[in-house]
């Protein structure tokens, strides 16, 4: 069966171009030009959407964290002219999992989609345990992560990229090794993307933020502070 993209952009010409690009690379796509008929068409048999950020009406931020504050974690790539750190930042502090800056690419395009959906496709074996440091508790089977009494709430790759770290505390990664093993099979990943995601990560976990750490021109680690 082949899988469905749901593409949302509120310009005709893009649409045209990205549905005859992805149905040439042999999925289903269905093309909307707005947020809201967006989330009136979605539904569970679409496996990721490509969606632009600057439309009329709801942006694609906006959709996009209307999506994951329901608990829908369909794959998010996003379209946009934008291109600053700000702007990826936004993007996948919202539950994005790419984004594509415009003008972009055909063979991009089609190379990312692939890549996303073959991350999410893939369920990797892991042994059953738990990491634990004062009130901060991760179950790594079932992706829970608890600071005090609140679960902090983490994208599917800010969630592998903490448990790379956390599994090999204190070993320094380089940028590129860490590419490698989180975005693997994602190509036009740049070193700015992994310090994007360590931002917001370090974000999102609070008063443990400086458990990750940077050592200047060699990588990123993560280390326990001393009691």
């Amino acid at each position: 069966m082949k899988q469905k993209i749901l593409v949302v952009d509120d310009e005709p010409n893009i649409c045209e171009i990205l549905f005859y690009t992805l149905v040439n690379d042999g999925y289903e796509v269905l093309c909307v030009h707005s947020a809201e008929e967006a989330l009136a068409k979605l539904s569970s048999e679409y496996s990721l959407i490509l969606l632009d950020v600057m439309m009329g009406g709801m942006s694609g931020y906006k959709m996009a964290e209307t999506l994951r504050n329901g608990g829908n974690q369909i794959p998010i790539i996003f379209l946009t002219a934008k291109d600053t750190e700000n702007d990826m930042l936004t993007g996948f502090s919202v539950g994005g999992d790419d984004y594509i800056s415009k003008p972009f690419s055909l063979k991009e395009v089609s190379a990312r989609v692939k890549a996303v959906l073959k991350r999410q496709a893939v369920e990797e074996v892991k042994p059953t345990n738990k990491f634990s440091y004062k009130d901060f508790s991760i179950d790594f089977d079932t992706k829970d992560i608890i600071i005090g009494k609140e679960t902090v709430l983490l994208t599917k790759t800010e969630f592998e990229l903490l448990e790379f770290l956390v599994k090999h505390q204190e070993r320094i990664f380089s940028r590129d090794e860490i590419i490698d093993h989180i975005w693997q099979e994602t190509p036009y990943i740049t070193e700015r993307t992994v310090d994007v995601h360590i931002t917001r990560l370090r974000k999102k976990l609070g008063a443990y933020a400086s458990l990750i750490t940077n050592r200047s021109g060699y990588g990123y680690r993560f280390k326990l502070m001393e009691s």
